[in-house]
């Protein structure tokens, strides 16, 4: 696969280009999605026996492929959760391609290991958990939500075991009834139940709703799961009744906070997760929002020891790795071969500093609440809900779903924005995640003034 020197560096110095354009855009251009005919007929056959070429193949991913793809980093993109990494972050992800630097053992990447783990006990320490909390930086959320579950059931039948108690005949995990998605994949991957908890009016899962469910669940209960900021409203749990409860009888708590634990660094959202302290696992996506690119959860644990327990595993080959008293990346999820993705939030971090990233957080909370207003007070328009972090749902009177599709097709083939159709207890609506400092409320005023 060796190509002449004059080749590799036309390739580089090509590759540098669209970089350096990708990188200077102000903003990254939206574009959309094309039908799979339109992508075969235009990008042709690309994989060949001779292959066809890397200045042809940059062509053909910058012509056709890359506009067929949304810019998640796009001010006007409001749908799902989006992600607005820094140039910084962008910038260091080139280096650690370029480095090939594995980031499993601290054998073959003690450097970034290092950089990683400041990451994780920096997030440990903001949320309240003490000294020696760590974990890893995994795929997503759902990796992320899979491996602290995993490492809660090891822990509960390793406390059975050692006490002499019989195992329940099923284990289980309590959650909100608007849970994230991932905690039913994970309880249909490890065969266990999955109990949810009804929320109350406001959509947030109370401490007397956990504590009757789970005196009804019976014997089996692992793991308490709470929400810090739900995917579809960001609305917050109430994390120290929950985390009292789960406390309180010995059961494993968690919080899924993959979008909305970033929520902490802002002065004004800090109160909403008192009781985080109380995790034994949370999970938080900086893809999400810590303005970090693809891909990148930071799985973390009050006692690493226990994800260590759970996860670590063992062949004759990594026993030098297993042996060593290393602190070892793989270790502590459900993961071996890794890429140490967490160095592009750690070198972010800290080129711009920590007070930037409350800044921009802040400035999401605020234009949040912002636009909530500005809804609210439209005499079509109302809120389904009252933001709590940066997710703001609300509904046009007399559209259905037809109508929102109509106009979600229009926004993206304008060019305008990318904001899909959401629903509520089987009613549609329309719905702004706003986790881009350069989101606008001019923008989202030009957003609702297209909802005619």
């Amino acid at each position: 696969m060796h190509k002449s020197d004059a080749e590799l560096i036309a390739l580089r110095e090509a590759i540098f280009e669209y970089s350096r354009q990708r990188l200077e855009y102000e903003p990254a251009p939206l574009d959309s999605p094309q039908s799979p005919e339109y992508l075969s007929n235009n990008a042709g056959p690309t994989i060949t026996e001779a292959g066809i070429g890397g200045l042809v193949a940059l062509k053909v991913f910058e012509d056709v492929l890359a506009p067929a793809t949304i810019s998640t980093d796009h001010p006007g993109y409001l749908s799902f959760i989006p992600s607005a990494p820094t140039a910084a972050s962008k910038l260091f992800d080139l280096v650690v391609s370029a480095s090939a630097i594995y980031g499993g053992s601290w054998l073959e990447g003690a450097g970034a290991v290092h950089a990683e783990n400041e990451v994780l006990a920096w997030l440990a320490s903001e949320a309240g958990l003490p000294f020696g909390a760590g974990g890893v930086f995994v795929q997503g959320g759902t990796l992320g939500n899979l491996s602290a579950l995993v490492a809660a059931r090891h822990h509960a039948k390793a406390a059975r075991l050692a006490s002499g108690q019989a195992m329940p005949a099923r284990w289980s995990l309590l959650c909100s009834a608007e849970a994230h998605s991932s905690l039913k994949a994970a309880s249909a991957v490890m065969d266990v139940d999955i109990i949810k908890v009804p929320v109350d009016e406001r959509g947030k899962l109370t401490g007397k709703a956990t504590e009757l469910a789970l005196a009804a669940a019976g014997d089996g209960v692992f793991a308490i799961v709470a929400t810090g900021g739900t995917t579809n409203f960001g609305i917050v749990d109430m994390l120290d009744e929950v985390g009292q409860i789960a406390n309180a009888n010995g059961v494993w708590f968690h919080v899924d906070g993959a979008y909305g634990l970033a929520g902490m660094l802002a002065p004004e959202t800090k109160h909403l997760f008192k009781g985080v302290e109380r995790a034994d696992s949370f999970i938080v996506d900086p893809h999400k929002w810590l303005f970090a690119p693809f891909d990148a959860c930071a799985l973390i644990y009050r006692n690493p020891e226990l994800g260590r327990q759970a996860h670590t595993q063992h062949g004759e080959y990594l026993e030098t790795l297993t042996e060593s008293g290393d602190f070892n990346p793989s270790d502590y999820a459900y993961n071996l071969t890794r890429r140490p993705r967490g160095l592009p939030l750690w070198f972010s971090l800290a080129t711009h500093g920590i007070g930037a990233y409350r800044s921009a957080v802040a400035t999401n909370v605020a234009l949040a609440a912002r636009i909530a207003a500005e809804i609210a007070s439209r005499p079509d328009f109302s809120l389904v809900r009252e933001p709590e972090l940066s997710v703001v749902v609300f509904k046009r009177s007399g559209w259905q779903l037809a109508d929102y599709e109509a106009w979600s097709a229009k926004l993206l083939a304008d060019g305008i924005a990318f904001v899909v159709p959401s629903s509520h207890r089987g009613e549609p609506n329309a719905r702004f995640a706003i986790v881009n400092p350069e989101t606008t409320f001019e923008l989202l005023v030009e957003i609702l003034d297209s909802m005619k």
